[in-house]
């Protein structure tokens, strides 16, 4: 079995847009408001995913499970450290970053 890359660009292919800089230049409020209703996304999208699977619907569960992987990208990628898993201390912006 090969290893998997360490990049942060192969494990958050969002991270590779160009885009992404424009909203890591928003203020960090717009950034902590927008990380907060994309977590919220990515936790609806895992319990719909896991609710289609066990009503044996695999189709709508891979959409849903693709929607939460893709919240959660883009949630991390304008977080604190762009492209790393937060620590469980640091799952959203500190207040520090905010003020």
């Amino acid at each position: 079995m090969s290893q998997r890359s360490s990049r942060a660009e192969v494990r958050n292919p969002i991270l590779a847009l160009p885009s992404v800089a424009r909203l890591r230049a928003l203020s960090p409020e717009a950034r902590l408001a927008l990380q907060d209703i994309l977590l919220d996304i990515q936790s609806d999208a895992r319990l719909r995913a896991e609710n289609s699977w066990r009503s044996r619907k695999p189709p709508v569960a891979a959409y849903w499970a693709a929607c939460g992987v893709y919240a959660g990208h883009i949630a991390r990628s304008i977080g604190p450290c762009p492209g790393r898993r937060p620590s469980p201390s640091r799952t959203r912006l500190s207040q520090k970053e905010i003020a």
